[in-house]
């Protein structure tokens, strides 16, 4: 039987593209979707008349989604989380910075109301293999910075990919970065995260980009990569949808947990 879907920031690039896909996809039903911007009662997608609404709630009782996708605002993502939350419906987060205490609650949102809950810093295959083979790099090197670059309409920055890799990158070490004295009082040296220097670009004709650079004594390692179209998020979502519709009582944090690293 076919996986009911709904997705909340309809309107925007990713949940345009979420919703083509969810509707091509055969084990999938498109049943819903939700935006702020929303002034009409349906949307056309693949040639079918999907319920759309303004109102998260409203959207959750008529279409009855097993999965809710979110790819709207962080600071929508707490009241989205409680709505979804009351009328059992899973959520796949892929709206980035949401912070440590958000993420507290919905994690308490999976046991009081026994729903899962998964939120993913980036659904693009190769940006989960990008992190993993940094974090085994920063065993060892004693020196690396990141350089995150995105279209101008990213609101938060530095990505949430980026904050999680230089936590991933933190926690596979038993030491501190490398860094150099009275560094902190430039502030072109990059925002510091977990000890490793992030830096942060924003401009049109980019779509998502990061590079990790590590330093030691005559020699550099750069492990990059590059989203070239937002078709690449896509089979990372069906991953997560399709886990996630089967689950209860759980939170998972990064696309990893469900590829086996």
């Amino acid at each position: 039987m076919a996986i009911r879907v709904a997705v909340q920031g309809a309107l925007g690039q990713m949940g345009r593209e979420v919703m083509k896909t969810v509707s091509n996809s055969p084990d999938l039903t498109l049943v819903g979707a939700c935006d702020a911007r929303a002034s009409g009662e349906f949307i056309e997608v693949n040639g079918k008349q999907i319920f759309l609404t303004s109102d998260l709630n409203s959207c959750l009782v008529n279409t009855r989604p097993e999965i809710l996708v979110d790819f709207s605002l962080a600071a929508a993502v707490p009241q989205t989380a409680e709505t979804a939350a009351r009328v059992g419906a899973n959520l796949v987060i892929g709206t980035t910075g949401v912070n440590p205490q958000v993420l507290g609650r919905l994690e308490a949102l999976t046991k009081e109301f026994n729903i899962s809950v998964m939120v993913a810093p980036n659904f693009a295959l190769g940006a989960v293999v990008m992190m993993q083979l940094s974090r085994i790099a920063a065993r060892y090197f004693d020196w690396a910075e990141i350089i995150e670059s995105h279209h101008e309409k990213k609101i938060d920055a530095p990505s949430g990919t980026a904050i999680a890799t230089a936590r991933e990158m933190n926690a596979a070490r038993e030491k501190p970065f490398a860094s150099i004295p009275g560094e902190a009082e430039h502030k072109s040296r990059g925002e510091k995260f977990y000890g490793v220097p992030v830096h942060s670009v924003r401009l049109p004709g980019l779509v998502a980009h990061q590079e990790v650079i590590f330093g030691a004594l005559g020699q550099t390692l750069t492990i990059r990569h590059d989203t070239t179209s937002r078709e690449s998020f896509m089979p990372g979502v069906l991953l997560a949808i399709k886990e996630m519709a089967g689950r209860k009582g759980e939170f998972i944090f990064g696309l990893d947990k469900l590829l086996g690293f």
